[in-house]
Formats: C-alpha cells, structure tokens, sequence
C-alpha cells in the first residue's frame, strides 16, 4: 500500500468518473493492489435492476469513507492485480459481476466488466514493462 496524502487524496475525490477511472488503473498497475469491502458475510456487491457491481478502490482510505451507518461493518480489503488478474476476472465475470471503479459516497464509478478491466491493467503493465526496459 502506498502513502497518500490529504492533497492527493482530495485532489483525486475531485476528479469526475472517468478520471478516477485512469487514476485508479495507474495506481493499481503501479502499486499491484486494489481494494475491495468486505464483512463477516463477504463482499460488498451493489445491485441495481439492471446490474450486480464490486466497488473497488486504487487505495483502503477510498473505500474506508464507505464504512459508515449500514456498511459500518465492512472493513477494507486488499487483492494482489495478480490474483485479480488470474481468478478473480474469470470468477466476476462468469457470475455476471460487473465492477464499480473507484466509486465516490455522492458519485458513481465507472462500471465495467471485470475482463474489461482485466485488459486495462494488463495493458498499462505492458506498458509500463515497455517503458522500463527502453
């Protein structure tokens, strides 16, 4: 988990979705963590009529301004961008799982299935990988 500091943290609260969605694959690709809610009874999914989404945060502070009133018993939870990358897309997206990235208290993520996401951050590792050995 890396520092983040009261300017980033709020400098990133202020991004609208699709910035936040940037912002998280960057932090995810670059730091090999992303953060889930999780209880006794498991994972926070959010369900509407249409879909059933897994909010997920580039950092546990994100997730953390979640853990108030009825979700006061969910506490952050890391997964490693390896394990998500090997069993957890494959997983969300047999059980029909879409993901909520980086979702504020008073605004929606952007919402993706997890393959998409999956080849998001592989891409921006690749990149990365291509950036370090030029």
């Amino acid at each position: 988990m890396y520092p983040l500091t009261d300017t980033e943290r709020n400098a990133a609260l202020q991004l609208n979705a699709d910035y936040r969605y940037d912002h998280f694959i960057s932090k995810v690709a670059q730091h090999g963590l992303l953060w889930v809610l999780k209880n006794e009874q498991g994972l926070l999914l959010l369900k509407d009529e249409e879909d059933t989404c897994l909010p997920v945060w580039p950092h546990p502070d994100y997730a953390q301004t979640w853990v108030q009133g009825e979700l006061a018993s969910y506490v952050p939870q890391s997964i490693t961008l390896e394990i998500f990358l090997e069993r957890w897309a494959d997983g969300l997206t047999q059980d029909g799982v879409a993901l909520a990235v980086f979702p504020l208290a008073d605004a929606p993520g952007t919402v993706v299935d997890a393959a998409e996401l999956a080849e998001a951050l592989a891409d921006k590792l690749d990149v990365a990988d291509d950036g370090e050995e030029a």
